[in-house]
């Protein structure tokens, strides 16, 4: 069998298992012998399960498991053909527009692979799918260089810490910026003392604002230091649960009935036995250490 023959019976395989998934989705949804909580569902109600499953295929791709990141995909496959399930009910597209699309825009943005375009790095690549981008949206090229237009992006299409980051990122390369690290700590500082001041009212939109203020300037704290606040903030719940997870391994009656102090006992030998792990599993890391859990 010849290379040609191969790649046109994987294609074909291919699209094959791809149908039998719309086929599947689409009888999941067929008021005759579906499922009924399918049939509850709407695109409102299963954007929820979009965001959650695009993070589960992170984790997946973080543990570098094979068959999980197969199948995470595939959780999120299930979405995006839910979705275009439900819009051709409502006679609005179909998955057939959607992969059309999503072609036709990667040739449009690739006209030095699809095109006769030439560049020379990626810098010219990211310059030419900007231009595109913004020809596309019907930006003008003044338009398109909006700082605010691209801050309110970032603001509409990530998740928050993702999006701070971009927008602090974003603005201190057009020179708003701080001349040294004492002027974010003190702005840390400042935010801080806000926030504690109006946590002491009833305010709460204050409170919320003072909130999000602090939060932001750590953020901006994460840029100076070359830190992911994304990924600081997921080791941190990891490490909270582990230390949990080490708790209910020793106790022998629900953690509801334990005092406060007994639990805080407990906690500081979870910490200390996982700091003990990580330090004998980096043994041989001179840049691991303990500290890492405090």
């Amino acid at each position: 069998m010849s290379n040609h023959q191969q790649t046109n019976q994987t294609t074909s395989e291919v699209l094959a298992a791809l149908q039998q998934l719309i086929e599947v989705v689409a009888q999941l949804r067929n008021p005759i012998g579906g499922c009924p909580w399918d049939l509850a569902q709407s695109a409102q109600t299963l954007t929820p399960y979009v965001l959650e499953e695009a993070y589960e295929v992170v984790d997946a791709i973080r543990s570098g498991d094979r068959d999980a990141i197969a199948e995470e995909l595939g959780d999120l496959l299930l979405q995006v053909i839910l979705q275009a399930q439900i819009a051709s009910e409502q006679n609005k597209f179909s998955i057939k527009e959607v992969a059309q699309g999503i072609t036709k825009k990667l040739i449009r943005r690739h006209p030095h692979v699809f095109g006769d375009v030439k560049v020379e790095n990626v810098e010219q690549v990211l310059e030419n799918w900007q231009q595109i981008k913004a020809a596309e949206k019907g930006e003008t090229p003044q338009e398109a260089q909006l700082l605010s237009r691209k801050l309110s992006r970032y603001n509409r299409h990530l998740p928050p810490l993702m999006a701070a980051m971009k927008i602090s990122q974003k603005s201190a390369d057009v020179g708003f910026e701080w001349d040294d690290i004492s002027g974010v700590w003190a702005k840390f500082q400042e935010e801080l003392a806000e926030f504690q001041e109006a946590v002491e009212q009833s305010d709460k939109v204050h409170q919320q604002a003072e909130l999000g203020d602090l939060l932001f300037s750590a953020i901006q704290l994460a840029r100076w230091y070359n830190l992911d606040p994304t990924e600081a903030l997921y080791g941190t719940n990891q490490r909270f649960i582990d230390r949990f997870k080490k708790i209910e391994a020793v106790i022998n009656r629900p953690l509801s009935e334990y005092t406060l102090d007994e639990l805080e006992t407990l906690w500081q030998q979870a910490k200390a036995q996982l700091a003990e792990q990580i330090h004998s599993n980096n043994d041989t890391d001179d840049n691991s250490s303990a500290t890492e859990y405090e």
